[in-house]
């Protein structure tokens, strides 16, 4: 008993449940006697923690981001060696378009997982976020570490899909003054194309508008399309259209991704925003955020907490300004630090 006053305060033990005081006494006896191994504590612990994980990333997809911030900060104070726990944490700070803490966590990911592909693309496209906010200087030199990070991730999984299409990405977006340039994104998409087609013909669309060929262009992202007739390529093919001012052709692509989105994932939002860019479709664009929030499978590629916004800033548009102000809250809810909500709301 003198062992167990040792480690349990009084005044703590009187807010103990009894089934778990019994419970520490049993643990702790059985620890003094040898009969539980440390090891078996540490398997108990670890169980805990990856039950965690699981609920800061349900809470992450559904848009809970304060919760989500909380269990994975307490995941990386009881473990500063978790990187998932990290990389977490980096994903929510990320959706809430915090690109410091981003940063710092995702950097700490990095460290602890060093052969995660997964932890150096999201590195990569924090330091992208907070690139883009920069001014030359700034933005040059974070524009070299994004793309360090982006060519680290393909390097270590030539077959992650978002690795790909970013480091693409950049590579087409980015100036050729720090290593990018078309006939890099081109190899890569050839590098890619037997094993991940869909993302190769998308990168090799995007290499080809941006030389002009526009021919080529369409031809690639109606192959993209073509290889599994995903959601995600016709959205690409409306977008393609969109830029080109075929709104006929975007608007009929993007009700075709709509229809073949049977999970109702992140694509809804991906055409509703582009449904909204072109004034085209309102009562579909509104459906498409409502069915995604209501009944979607939501992700961190389409935070609830944006939508949420978007949908807000397209009740306002309409004259509901009671019903905007509901989701600008709703947003605020989830994750009080959003600022694209608190700056929705005082404007409103």
């Amino acid at each position: 008993m003198s062992v167990t006053r040792s480690i349990i305060e009084l005044t703590v033990r009187k807010t103990i449940r009894p089934a778990l005081w019994l419970n520490l006494l049993l643990i702790t006896s059985l620890l003094g006697s040898g009969a539980i191994p440390l090891q078996a504590v540490s398997l108990v612990a670890a169980d805990r923690a990856a039950t965690e994980r699981v609920a800061a990333e349900r809470a992450l997809m559904q848009g809970q981001i304060d919760e989500a911030v909380a269990k994975t900060q307490r995941l990386a104070a009881a473990d500063p060696k978790d990187g998932q726990a990290y990389l977490l944490l980096c994903r929510s700070f990320y959706a809430e378009a915090h690109a410091d803490e981003a940063i710092d966590a995702c950097t700490k990911a990095t460290q602890a997982l060093p052969h995660s592909s997964e932890a150096q693309d999201w590195l990569g496209r924090s330091l992208g976020m907070k690139a883009e906010r920069a001014g030359p200087i700034a933005g040059l030199s974070l524009a070299l570490k994004v793309k360090a990070a982006f060519e680290t991730a393909v390097a270590l999984d030539p077959e992650n899909d978002e690795a790909i299409n970013d480091l693409g990405e950049f590579y087409i977006d980015a100036p050729m003054i720090i290593g990018s340039g078309l006939d890099k994104s081109a190899a890569l998409a050839n590098q890619a194309l037997a094993r991940r087609p869909q993302p190769a013909h998308r990168i090799l669309a995007m290499t080809a508008e941006k030389r002009k060929d526009y021919e080529t262009a369409e031809r690639e992202f109606r192959a993209a399309v073509a290889v599994a007739n995903r959601a995600d390529a016709w959205n690409d093919l409306g977008a393609f259209y969109r830029r080109r001012g075929e709104y006929d052709k975007a608007v009929e692509a993007l009700k075709q991704g709509l229809a073949v989105n049977r999970a109702k994932d992140a694509g809804l939002v991906d055409a509703a925003s582009l449904l909204d860019r072109m004034h085209r479709e309102p009562a579909l664009t509104q459906k498409a955020l409502r069915d995604y929030l209501e009944r979607g499978v939501k992700s961190d590629d389409a935070p609830a907490i944006k939508v949420h916004v978007m949908l807000g800033k397209l009740l306002e548009s309409e004259g509901d300004k009671a019903g905007a102000k509901i989701e600008f809250e709703t947003a605020l809810q989830m994750a009080s630090g959003y600022g694209p909500a608190k700056q929705a709301l005082q404007q409103l």
